[in-house]
């Protein structure tokens, strides 16, 4: 048998799909498939640029052909750097329905295990049973608990924001805190 040498083969299959952490120019797409979600807070182009300079070692895009389809954002609360809060998740329709959004949520917590990160923190309004789903199915998972409770009740929003619950994915010990 031949030794295995180098070569410029691609190592993954064409339309395979592949997770990274994301880059600046990364960001345009991110907004785009915000944008085109329909149902996600949409952030400026601005702010993409910012998670992906500042935050993106806590987020996470997928990658087809060469052509983003997906995106995490997160970071890791200040207040307790044993969580990473997950500020939003998106894939693009042409991925969905195929584990793409928990495969990157499944690379983020498996890179910031490494830096001590053991649970994730989101918050979900009351319509959005996909991201209910999501969250869940990541849990199990990750054999880990789920706890949601009350965060932000629409008092707290000066516009027409729903209300958010909190998810807990890992040991929920903040003794209510928030």
């Amino acid at each position: 048998m031949s030794p295995v040498t180098e070569s410029a083969t691609p190592t993954t299959a064409p339309g395979a799909v592949t997770t990274r952490q994301p880059d600046i120019d990364d960001a345009v797409r991110m907004w785009e498939i915000a944008r085109d979600s329909q149902v996600l807070d949409l952030n400026s182009s601005y702010a993409y640029l910012l998670w992906c300079r500042d935050f993106r070692d806590t987020s996470v895009v997928a990658e087809q052909d060469g052509r983003v389809g997906g995106f995490v954002t997160g970071f890791v609360r200040p207040e307790d750097p044993r969580t990473v809060f997950v500020w939003q998740v998106a894939v693009d329709e042409s991925l969905r329905g195929r584990g793409v959004a928990a495969a990157m949520l499944n690379n983020l917590l498996d890179h910031l295990a490494l830096q001590g990160v053991t649970r994730l923190e989101t918050t979900i309004g009351p319509g959005n049973e996909a991201s209910r789903a999501l969250f869940s199915s990541v849990a199990r998972m990750r054999y880990a608990d789920l706890t949601k409770r009350e965060l932000f009740t629409n008092k707290h929003f000066p516009d027409q924001h729903e209300s958010e619950e909190l998810y807990i994915i890992g040991d929920d010990t903040t003794g209510g805190e928030q």
